[in-house]
């Protein structure tokens, strides 16, 4: 009897936690042209990377100069002289605000664009973005992008492949909100949604073995189009209910998941 009982609550759980919940936060209403897509980078190597947690909609054009605007560099290609500058500029502590970042891919192909926001002194403290365009026309008729924006707190050793690599820091919706936040107060975006990213994740894991976690929302700015033009204010589209009571609860949770960071 108490096997049977107990197998009854491992299947409830398990239906619970894997097939309705993600069902029923899983959604795709301001762009449905995203469903069914893989929302979780990989390296080279074919390991899961840094999963996808922003979005912009627009051209490529639309791209850069609201990048420019919100003062994000384009990072430079990788190259033996890019990699030597970004070393020296680690070690030595100065300067290198378009330092390149390492590929990741997406679909099969690596990132179409690369930006960065410096932190400080040199390159191994940096906020920074990598951007795939996925749709040539979504719901607004014009091209949509998906990226991974993340932190590099410092520079150290790949955990999986023990090379030279920068590791990030574990509240990547923190980096999320921050590149939304620095569009918007750019009056470059005409409106803010949300789509379904990888879900709710405690403990997640990127390419080079560095911890992270996430409400699991991808957060998209519909961009102005052209450089010439801004938005006085930018609209926030709503999610359905189920998704902001997740949301919301897992504000909750973060707060906790910071506070075991903060303590280690």
């Amino acid at each position: 009897m108490a096997l049977a009982v107990l197998g009854a609550a491992v299947l409830i759980y398990g239906l619970t936690a894997y097939v309705l919940l993600p069902w029923a936060w899983t959604h795709y209403e301001h762009q449905k042209g995203l469903a069914g897509l893989t929302m979780v980078t990989h390296t080279s190597q074919g390991i899961p990377g840094d999963p996808i947690n922003v979005g912009m909609v627009g051209t490529r054009a639309d791209v850069l100069c609201a990048m420019h605007a919100a003062g994000w560099y384009p990072a430079d290609p990788i190259t033996f002289r890019s990699s030597v500058e970004i070393v020296g500029s680690v070690i030595l502590r100065r300067p290198y605000d378009d330092a390149p970042v390492s590929n990741l891919y997406y679909d099969g192909r690596r990132q179409d664009l690369a930006f960065e926001k410096p932190v400080g002194e040199s390159a191994d403290r940096r906020h920074h973005v990598r951007l795939w365009e996925v749709l040539k026309q979504g719901e607004e008729n014009r091209p949509v992008w998906l990226g991974s924006a993340t932190f590099d707190r410092d520079v150290g050793l790949s955990r999986d492949t023990g090379q030279v690599t920068h590791h990030i820091a574990p509240d990547i919706d923190a980096e999320r909100d921050g590149l939304t936040n620095d569009l918007k107060n750019s009056k470059v975006v005409e409106a803010v949604y949300e789509v379904s990213g990888v879900g709710p994740t405690f403990i997640g894991r990127n390419g080079e073995g560095d911890r992270y976690f996430t409400d699991g929302e991808v957060k998209i700015s519909r961009l102005v189009p052209g450089c010439d033009r801004k938005a006085e204010t930018a609209v926030e589209l709503k999610n359905p209910p189920f998704v902001d009571l997740k949301n919301e609860t897992w504000k909750a949770l973060a707060g906790l998941l910071q506070a075991g960071v903060a303590a280690k």
